[in-house]
């Protein structure tokens, strides 16, 4: 335990000096993280073959892991010691002014804390040198019976004061062993190579400064179930220092928040991506191999029946604990293979604006391009089926829906979004009821509010916005237009229904857009069982859904033989980015 001295004596701004300097550590590593990934590693991805190439890029890999690394730990350093700080200043204020009171009395304090007061003279004091000593934890504030005819008053004054300093040097004492504690494990590995272990350490201590922090920069500071706009004016109100700590220390909750800057929640969730794609390397690492042999023959007549061995092995479910773990590493493979991408067919930088491996079939949503400086910026929400292992599917339409776009508008910033944020049906059954929708809708609606707002703040306008819905993920769109409130009554400029089974709408005036701004596209593989199965089972209130003639919408010309062949057929790409970038007379209509 502290003594009193080293609480008044310690220097807090050394700390804070110290958390600066691990700040900037943080800063830098994630800075150099970004130079590896979009300029070193990119160009030579985009320009060198060979061995020699190869090498280069394991090597650059490891580095920028490397530097993840360090940007992680150097942050939680720097939080772990503003935290400590911040923490010890109001002890220590109350130290000093007990010191003070102390001294205008011209009381003395000991070593241990005691204080010596002098004999109020109208009193008999005992014992008769006229000078008492009070220690903490007497009564406070007058302790009776040590005077003739009442009580001393400078005793009682003494008492509380004792009792304040210890009281300070008890809370000193135990926010030096919260961030003691937690401190100590703050360092690295020996070695030079940043592995799985080491990406599992730091979500590890993440955990614990996020504990030990935890009066400091709390979790339930940081907004939850408020508007994207108050989300974004939170963010703004944050020291640069705030907002590095909470994204350091809560990853997972500043990734997923709507209306903060685009940047600052790639930069979250791929920390999220990193470590949970290590927890799932451990955890398929961790799953017994199946056991052989699998029959062994039994009885007289040698029956073969399953081993023992396999038998529980099998009751385990190893097999589908498996699977179910590949599945998901093989989604989050997919996206850093986006990342790897951006030197690939021109495309921009990636961002990652949300990440969940665990929530349902998973969540993702990452972004072709910035949004937030975006001209033009298109949301494309998959349909029935769509779950984070295959979510490669997804991000390569978005990646063709950009280069389509930046085709038919050179020059301009084009942004397309892969958007899987709910819970999508599983199969055809399940994708002829509306409550998947129901409850995807809203969440779709705060998004798009939330790329508003950041917009907003970012370029001081709005962005030219498209939302696809592809099969049943435009009923989800015509959900999410029914959802909230926008100032303007729309939630986009643009509307696109794909292969759409209805829209829970009756007529595309009831999206909220303005006249001529619905648009609508089918395939010839997929009128009967998703487009007229959908009218059937009432998905297109009033049995209309946004191909017919009397939903009210454009009808874009396709000639995409199935149901997924939209973004193979080049007809239907073309109407996607004339309707995107807003070059109308450029559409085809059937």
């Amino acid at each position: 335990m502290p003594s009193w001295q080293q609480l008044r004596d310690v220097k807090l701004s050394e700390y804070e000096d110290a958390a600066d300097g691990w700040g900037k550590a943080s800063s830098r590593a994630n800075a150099d993280k970004d130079r590896v990934d979009n300029q070193i590693l990119a160009k030579i991805r985009g320009s060198q073959t060979g061995m020699a190439a190869s090498s280069a890029i394991s090597n650059l890999e490891d580095l920028s892991r490397n530097y993840q690394y360090l940007h992680t730990e150097c942050g939680l350093i720097r939080t772990a010691l503003n935290g400590l700080a911040t923490e010890l200043a109001a002890p220590q204020r109350r130290l000093k002014q007990a010191l003070e009171d102390a001294e205008s009395l011209k009381f003395t304090i000991h070593p241990d804390g005691s204080v010596d007061y002098p004999a109020t003279p109208s009193f008999v004091q005992v014992p008769s040198s006229g000078v008492g000593r009070a220690t903490p934890g007497a009564p406070v504030p007058f302790l009776p019976g040590q005077a003739e005819g009442g009580v001393d008053p400078n005793k009682g004054k003494a008492e509380e004061i004792a009792e304040k300093i210890a009281e300070a040097v008890r809370d000193a004492a135990e926010v030096d062993s919260r961030y003691a504690s937690v401190l100590g494990k703050l360092k690295a590995r020996p070695g030079l190579k940043v592995d799985a272990a080491d990406l599992l350490d730091a979500a590890q201590d993440t955990r614990d400064v996020q504990k030990a922090a935890g009066k400091y920069a709390g979790a339930d500071k940081i907004p939850t179930d408020k508007s994207p706009e108050q989300n974004a004016a939170w963010w703004k109100g944050l020291t640069q220092e705030q907002r590095d700590e909470y994204a350091t220390l809560y990853p997972a909750a500043i990734g997923a928040l709507d209306g903060i800057p685009s940047p600052v929640r790639d930069d979250a969730n791929r920390m999220v991506l990193a470590e949970a794609k290590s927890q799932y390397e451990a955890d398929l690492k961790a799953i017994p191999a199946e056991p052989s042999p699998k029959f062994v023959s039994h009885g007289a007549r040698g029956d073969m029946v399953y081993s023992k061995e396999w038998l529980e092995w099998h009751n385990k479910d190893y097999a589908g604990q498996k699977a179910k773990i590949e599945g998901r590493l093989k989604g989050m493979e997919a996206i850093e293979q986006r990342f790897k991408r951006s030197a690939d067919s021109n495309l921009p930088e990636a961002y990652l604006l949300k990440f969940n491996a665990e929530l349902d079939d998973g969540r993702v949503v990452l972004a072709n391009g910035n949004p937030d400086t975006a001209d033009h910026t298109s949301v494309y929400v998959p349909g029935t089926k769509s779950k984070l292992p295959d979510i490669g599917k997804d991000l390569l339409r978005s990646e063709k829906l950009w280069d389509a776009s930046n085709s038919a508008a050179p020059g301009e910033k084009i942004s397309t979004i892969t958007w899987f944020d709910y819970n999508a049906p599983n199969d055809i059954p399940q994708a002829t009821a509306g409550g998947y929708a129901e409850q995807g809708g809203p969440t779709l609606q705060q998004f798009m509010q939330g790329q508003r707002a950041a917009h907003q703040e970012a370029t001081g306008t709005a962005s030219h916005t498209t939302v696809m819905g592809h099969s049943y993920g435009s009923t989800v769109v015509g959900v999410a237009t029914q959802s909230g409130t926008w100032r303007d009554g729309a939630m986009a400029d643009e509307i696109i229904a794909i292969g759409s089974p209805g829209m829970q709408v009756d007529r595309a005036i009831d999206l909220g857009l303005k006249p001529g701004h619905v648009w609508a596209m089918g395939g010839s593989g997929d009128d009967m069982i998703v487009r007229h199965g959908g009218r059937l089972v009432g998905l297109g209130d009033d049995w209309n859904i946004p191909t017919d003639e009397d939903f009210g919408g454009k009808i874009m010309k396709s000639d995409s033989s199935n149901h997924g062949g939209f973004w193979e057929d080049p007809v239907s790409l073309r109407n996607q980015a004339a309707v995107i970038t807003g070059k109308y007379d450029r559409t085809v209509l059937e």
